[in-house]
């Protein structure tokens, strides 16, 4: 089974950056796509971010399109996610998540899941 590991979490002002990492293990989800999933208090959990396979395509929710970009490093079992300009609306739980089958990005349909990092955004 695929796990996953999140890390780069933390506590910044309005207008910062953070680049979170998650570490995934085995050669297969290599073959699947990735995502970056949030929860904020109170809200549901949402898709921000996935990418394909091959990081050829990729899915931004219009909250973070253009702030935010997602990248993967298949050699390495590496996804990134870069976000710059946050906002305190960004505070939330961070997740990574691999698909264990099938190649569509938009979907809840994610199979394995890391524990989660908080971020947090001041004003």
């Amino acid at each position: 089974q695929v796990q996953l590991v999140e890390s780069g979490g933390g506590l910044v002002q309005a207008g910062g950056s953070l680049r979170l990492s998650c570490a995934a293990s085995g050669r297969t989800w290599r073959n699947y796509p990735v995502g970056w999933f949030r929860q904020a208090p109170g809200k549901e959990r949402e898709l921000v971010a996935a990418i394909s396979a091959s990081g050829g395509n990729t899915y931004y929710a219009e909250s973070v399109k253009g702030r935010f970009t997602i990248s993967r490093d298949n050699a390495k079992n590496s996804m990134f996610l870069q976000m710059n300009s946050l906002t305190p609306e960004d505070t939330a739980v961070y997740y990574c998540a691999a698909r264990g089958t099938g190649s569509a990005l938009s979907t809840h349909q994610y199979d394995y899941w890391g524990q989660g990092t908080q971020v947090t955004v001041s004003s």
